[in-house]
């Protein structure tokens, strides 16, 4: 590779499970250079001591008490030019027809799903190198990663791994920027499913929609490099 700089991917997933009730999926990624993942990670910290917040931060922990700790860190997100993020939302999930497009199976979709996902993020920094780091979801995670890595090393034409050197599931508890990911992934999932029952959560996803002067609902331009978003809507089956 000619570049030098090497960057971290921090992905996540919401809605991901074929038969739950939701028939909207979402995968997010966060990127940041290597060499800036502990100065943010340590800013993080910073906020979370700053309004008294411990532990883990996550979309579901959003509540009336901490809501302007999670404003402060949407805001850090966008100050930073460091953290770009990257989300595919995928809606009407149930009427996939898999028999045509995927193999007959929903397995194959979700790779299909994470290369599109990561797939502009690598091609904008095309001389770079990539770390991939994924939540574990469930208990075909490693199974998922393994299978995930030979994809995006076939459609990328990285046969010796050299650009997207590794692929490795954590627990979001050890990386604040994957908790980071999941908050900005949950206020997407959040509005794109409908939901407006809980005051502290709408009020993250107006702050985010104020930043970006658009909706959480629509694809942002291609080029869009801070906040790329895009709505993924399934063939129709005839």
């Amino acid at each position: 590779m000619s570049g030098e700089e090497s960057y971290n991917i921090y992905c996540d997933e919401s809605c991901h499970i074929l038969h739950d009730h939701n028939d909207i999926m979402a995968l997010g990624a966060l990127t940041v250079p290597k060499e800036k993942v502990r100065s943010i990670s340590k800013d993080i910290r910073k906020i979370k001591q700053e309004y008294n917040c411990h532990g883990e931060l996550k979309w579901t922990k959003v509540s009336k008490k901490n809501t302007l700790f999670y404003i402060a860190l949407v805001d850090y997100f966008f100050s930073n030019v460091d953290l770009s993020f990257r989300a595919l939302v995928i809606g009407k999930k149930h009427s996939l027809d898999h028999e045509q497009y995927n193999d007959g199976s929903h397995d194959s979709f979700y790779y299909k799903m994470y290369f599109y996902l990561i797939r502009n993020i690598v091609e904008n920094r095309i001389d770079h190198k990539f770390e991939i780091y994924i939540d574990i979801k469930d208990t075909r995670s490693g199974e998922k990663v393994y299978k995930l890595n030979d994809v995006l090393a076939y459609n990328f034409r990285d046969f010796e791994k050299k650009q997207v050197s590794k692929i490795q599931q954590i627990r979001s508890h050890e990386s604040e920027l994957l908790q980071l990911a999941d908050l900005l992934l949950g206020a997407i999932t959040y509005e794109n499913r409908g939901l407006h029952k809980n005051p502290a959560k709408k009020a993250i996803v107006q702050r985010m929609k104020d930043q970006l002067g658009s909706s959480l609902r629509e694809s942002t331009p291609p080029w869009e490099t801070k906040f790329n978003l895009f709505r993924f809507s399934p063939r129709e089956s005839f």
